[in-house]
């Protein structure tokens, strides 16, 4: 950017005339140029150390949040590892009634047949308390409903009559869920198309 001097410049006067040599001395163009020039050095001087004063801050405030995310990437990494490593533990411990329950029942020597059934069925409804706490739940449609392929697998197609096709014959084995995601689909025969 050139700077044009200024025609009407005038070097400032001091206060006492006598000490003042350039009191009825004229500017050349060159001196008032050289004057601009220099007023222009000054601001650009200023604006430079301005920039270097806010680049200064910025590359700390960059440096400061780099330095943040890193330390919550590493408190996530540990609190991941932490939720892998113990998110069995409840469940887990859900399930140590049931097994006392099974040694219990192995432990009887003489027991008879209706005890063994009982303490079966016993400890079959603990098992399936535990795994409702930890919202485990069956897939068992009934006879005659729809087939859903995201929650049954079909082992079979078989002719059945009165029914509608595509759906639910005979259910071969429950399925399960567990907080609304298939953990193992359902293995149902289904009717095959009319």
């Amino acid at each position: 950017m050139s700077a044009q001097p200024d025609p009407t410049y005038q070097r400032p006067q001091s206060a006492d005339p006598a000490t003042d040599l350039t009191a009825d001395t004229p500017i050349s163009p060159e001196e008032a140029e050289a004057a601009a020039a220099a007023d222009l050095q000054d601001e650009l001087s200023l604006e430079v150390a301005r920039l270097q004063a806010q680049n200064a801050e910025l590359a700390e405030q960059y440096l400061r949040t780099k330095a943040e995310m890193e330390n919550l990437r590493r408190r996530t990494d540990e609190e991941v590892s932490k939720v892998r490593k113990f998110a069995v533990e409840g469940f887990a411990e859900s399930l140590l009634p049931v097994l006392d329950s099974l040694e219990a029942g192995l432990a009887v020597q003489e027991a008879t047949a209706q005890q063994i059934r009982d303490g079966a069925e016993a400890t079959l409804k603990q098992l399936q308390s535990a795994l409702a706490r930890h919202k485990v739940q069956p897939i068992a449609p009934a006879a005659g409903s729809r087939f859903d392929p995201h929650q049954h697998q079909a082992i079979g197609v078989v002719a059945a009559a009165g029914q509608e096709p595509n759906t639910v014959v005979v259910v071969l084995q429950k399925g399960y869920l567990i907080a609304e995601r298939v953990l193992r689909p359902a293995m149902v025969t289904v009717s095959a198309p009319k």
